[in-house]
């Protein structure tokens, strides 16, 4: 039975842009950023075609998501680095996460990893000049020289030290260089203390594409897995990634409305000539930003606006007087973005109808909208299993 709204999920998409930023990056690992359910797109299936296109790590927000994933049979390393005073770290420990320290938490994972009798896997987090968590530039010594100490006692092994940028998406700002520099002050006296670390990690999915000198040795790549572009003015496209997501849904009903006609809450628009409407069900209860009035829906091979307010679960465009009398849309495809391979209109442009990024349209889809993954197998073990 086909679903009524869907996000069709392309694996084979994140496999290619894996494979893509892998080869950026090179010699640099690539650790794929799964956090808010894969950015709306599904963590476990995301994580899994990621491994397979050759990520060497996972990356999360929150321990429940890492756990999940170990549940789900994800083996590769994963970090997690978001953390309250109520993160289950033994259970952490146990199952053999690894956790980003920015200060408070080192007491806590120690107290883990003595319940657990096993050392935890620790990554030192440095604040460069974002100011969110990270520890500030004038606690970094005792941070490390704690963590050291605690390593002395075999209770924990420091295996990777990190930040995160806050401008690598406007290449032009030289506050990424003072991150940079703050960076690398924060590792040689980490390393002149006496941390070996596996992992140094800097570098987001704006800095894989425009800051080769912070990739050290591990990037964190989010939006860029799922075939989205992070900078303004510079498409998927052109970067050679592929959007793994389209969302649709059909036409819910289709009707001929004379001049002047108002739609939906508020009457803000009225039809300028005798026209049809055609009602989309999709709406702010399916994630769809309530604000993006303008956002294209493509039905039929020809995209429409959305005009007057989208509604908690509904919406409308304006077909025009094109349509000849008694024609009808109904139950016609409705496609609100997805690859422009396919002729659907870009996510960028529902960004950009609610002023917001395309990292917030994607990751916000409810799960009202059904999840629908496509290529869940590789192609070559398609055609193996197909030989044998």
């Amino acid at each position: 039975m086909t679903s009524e709204r869907q996000a069709q999920v392309d694996l084979e998409a994140i496999r290619h842009n894996v494979r893509r930023i892998s080869e950026i990056v090179s010699p640099a690992q690539l650790m794929a950023v799964v956090k808010a359910d894969g950015y709306g797109h599904g963590m476990v299936p995301v994580a899994k075609a990621a491994v397979e296109a050759g990520a060497s790590w996972i990356g999360v927000a929150r321990v429940s998501e890492a756990l999940t994933l170990r549940s789900a049979g994800v083996e590769v390393p994963l970090l997690a680095w978001l953390h309250t005073p109520h993160t289950d770290f033994a259970a952490a420990v146990e199952a053999g996460i690894d956790l980003g320290v920015s200060g408070w938490e080192l007491d806590h994972i120690v107290a883990a990893a003595r319940e657990c009798q096993r050392p935890a896997r620790v990554h030192l987090k440095i604040d460069t000049g974002l100011g969110r968590n990270g520890s500030p530039v004038e606690l970094w010594d005792s941070l490390v020289g704690e963590a050291l100490e605690y390593q002395d006692e075999g209770l924990l092994r420091v295996v990777g030290l990190f930040s995160h940028l806050a401008v690598a998406d406007e290449p032009q700002r030289d506050e990424t260089d003072l991150q940079l520099e703050r960076f690398r002050e924060a590792v040689a006296l980490a390393e002149d203390a006496g941390v070996d670390a596996e992992v140094r990690h800097l570098a987001n999915t704006p800095a894989i594409f425009s800051r080769p000198d912070t990739h050290f040795d591990l990037v964190r790549a989010g939006v860029g897995i799922y075939g989205l572009s992070p900078f303004q003015g510079q498409t998927s496209e052109e970067l050679g990634l592929r959007p793994a997501m389209t969302l649709k849904t059909f036409v819910a009903h289709c009707k001929r409305v004379p001049a002047g006609q108002g739609v939906s809450y508020g009457l803000n628009y009225r039809t300028p000539q005798p026209s049809t409407l055609a009602l989309i069900p999709l709406g702010y209860g399916d994630g769809v930003p309530r604000v993006a009035t303008g956002g294209p829906v493509r039905i039929a091979d020809q995209v429409y606006s959305v005009v007057g307010r989208i509604a908690m679960d509904q919406m409308v465009v304006d077909l025009g007087a094109q349509l000849p009398t008694g024609e009808t849309l109904l139950g016609e495809e409705a496609v609100l973005f997805g690859a422009a391979e396919n002729g659907d209109p870009s996510v960028d442009l529902w960004a950009a109808a609610a002023g917001t990024i395309n990292y917030e349209v994607v990751t916000r889809i409810a799960p009202s909208v059904q999840r629908v993954y496509l290529n869940e197998t590789p192609p070559e073990q398609s055609s193996q299993q197909g030989a044998e």
